[in-house]
């Protein structure tokens, strides 16, 4: 028995944010010969349950990176940041000023000036930068707003943290500058992991917190030797899964560390790249 752990954005989804006809049809065939997908993401739970569910693929799932991991509606481990942690963030983040969200047991958090804050700051920068993608950077929005299980809140200070087992706090700002220097006030710490999926972002989560981690856990949990595990995907955050998985498997379209880090490359997530990987490089 295998298990192949699987990242979704830049990877299993289409441009749309969809699993395409092929890659359900490749993970439905080595499901059916008794291996086991896992889904793992820095999305929400709630987000990429949701994502499953709509084309009818039933897996176990990694999320936050690393942070929960998950199967057939049971939490198997939720590592979450404590809340006077969060405080301390946020007094950080704010200070660097620029727009984060919260990844909760209840969902993703935002404030409902969020949009505006983003739009104001691309729009700032394409004064700055004529060659500014606006259209790359208004999607790069427009897939945040369009995640499952968004809550809108007036502010995040008037929040009870506790309850609400946050788990990752995401930053995106197309202000690179900023996000540099909030990643130089961070890195230090010991109370914290921090790990990134592109160069717009910055993810904040349980010093525990990784995709390596959860993937360990979650082969323990199935009983699977790591020597039987693999790991497709395409980012920063995806190289704590090829560290420790038996077999790599980088995207067409990955950072190119993480082509140099991974055993074999595959197509792009725009030409079904996971299902050629799972039939050519998985046995």
């Amino acid at each position: 028995m295998k298990l192949i752990a699987i990242d979704l954005d830049g990877t299993l989804l289409s441009e749309d944010g969809s699993i395409s006809k092929e890659n359900r049809a490749a993970i439905r065939e080595v499901q059916s010969r008794g291996d086991i997908i896992v889904i793992s993401s820095g999305r929400s739970l709630h987000d990429t349950k949701q994502i499953l569910q709509d084309v009818g693929l039933e897996c176990p799932i990694i999320t936050g990176n690393g942070a929960v991991a998950f199967h057939s509606d049971e939490i198997l481990q939720n590592l979450y940041l404590e809340a006077e942690v969060i405080g301390k963030l946020m007094d950080v983040i704010d200070g660097v000023g620029v727009y984060y969200e919260l990844y909760t047991n209840k969902g993703v958090y935002i404030e409902e000036r969020g949009r505006e804050i983003l739009s104001k700051e691309i729009q700032r920068l394409q004064k700055l930068d004529a060659d500014l993608d606006m259209k790359a950077a208004n999607r790069i929005v427009d897939i945040q707003y369009e995640q499952n299980g968004l809550t809108l809140v007036p502010n995040y200070r008037n929040i009870d943290y506790k309850p609400l087992e946050v788990y990752k706090v995401f930053v995106l700002s197309f202000d690179r500058g900023k996000l540099l220097k909030l990643r130089d006030r961070l890195q230090e710490r010991s109370d914290i992991s921090l790990t990134t999926s592109g160069l717009q972002k910055l993810e904040i989560g349980n010093p525990e917190s990784s995709k390596g981690n959860a993937l360990r856990f979650i082969a323990n949990h199935f009983g699977v030797p790591m020597e039987n595990t693999v790991a497709i995907g395409d980012n920063l955050n995806d190289l704590s899964m090829f560290d420790v998985a038996a077999i790599s498997i980088a995207m067409g379209n990955a950072e190119e560390v993480v082509k140099k880090r991974a055993t074999y490359v595959t197509r792009d997530y725009s030409d079904d790249g996971v299902a050629y990987g799972l039939r050519e490089y998985v046995e």
